[in-house]
């Protein structure tokens, strides 16, 4: 039975969905089966995985919004064994369409559980919102791989999602746990960087991956062509951190 990972953080720009890429590679080079589940309107996880987002006829909306086959939006990827289903820029008014809808909360659930049984992970890469897809996201999910970027503000929105996974536990989904804390764009030679590594393993200790994503230029690169890092360069400092990553999780799951 396969696990359904969430990548959230309602603060933009720490890497959600360059770790999804690049995460859901690594494993699927691990020789794992991966699906990637877009569920963030500028659909950048479906580009940078090679999904000409335009030809993309069922994406994750149709999924949820018209109840479409799930079988019918997984699309290929270069690597044999990841797949992925793309996001759309309609699901910016699929909140609203939703609020009508009975159980509205769990819709994408019922969209990804019966696809736990052909996949060992399916990576949810959340849109930098908390709102009602990403409440799906996280309603949908078994735990939540929560990115931090190394920097001064990083802990500020944290409080904030902690509180929502709370609330989600509660009302939702009892069974949703914290995967991770990663930090993401660390530059060792910033004394700062350090300081924050620090913080986030005083606060959640044994939650922080060992892992750490360094700042790397190839992982901005890989994505205009449409591909993961470990097919662009895999000896680059961002390929090897994220192979270090699946591996973390991998051992985490055992």
């Amino acid at each position: 039975m396969g696990k359904i990972i969430a990548l959230a953080n309602q603060k933009g720009g720490v890497g959600k969905t360059t770790t999804t890429i690049n995460l859901a590679a690594s494993l699927a080079t691990l020789e794992k089966k991966v699906l990637v589940i877009d569920a963030d309107p500028q659909a950048n996880a479906s580009s940078g995985l090679g999904v000409d987002i335009k030809q993309s006829e069922c994406t994750i909306y149709e999924c949820i919004i018209d109840r479409a086959n799930v079988q019918d939006a997984i699309l290929d990827t270069e690597i044999d064994s990841l797949k992925v289903i793309s996001s759309h820029i309609n699901l910016v008014g699929a909140e609203i369409e939703m609020l009508n809808l009975p159980n509205r909360e769990k819709i994408l659930k019922e969209v990804l559980t019966p696809l736990k049984e052909e996949y060992d992970y399916i990576l949810i890469d959340c849109s930098p919102s908390l709102g009602l897809i990403t409440i799906n996201a996280l309603t949908a999910a078994d735990s939540v791989i929560i990115p931090v970027q190394a920097e001064y503000f990083a802990l500020e929105g944290i409080s904030k999602l902690l509180n929502t996974i709370k609330i989600i536990k509660s009302k939702l989904n009892p069974a949703l746990e914290i995967e991770g804390f990663l930090l993401t764009m660390y530059d060792s030679r910033l004394r700062q960087a350090n300081q924050i590594y620090d913080e986030v393993k005083r606060h959640f200790q044994e939650l922080v991956f060992n892992t750490v994503i360094q700042r790397n230029v190839k992982l901005s690169e890989a994505p205009s062509y449409g591909v993961p890092t470990i097919l662009y360069d895999a000896d680059s400092t961002g390929a090897k951190n994220h192979l270090a990553l699946a591996k973390e999780i991998i051992n985490r799951n055992k």
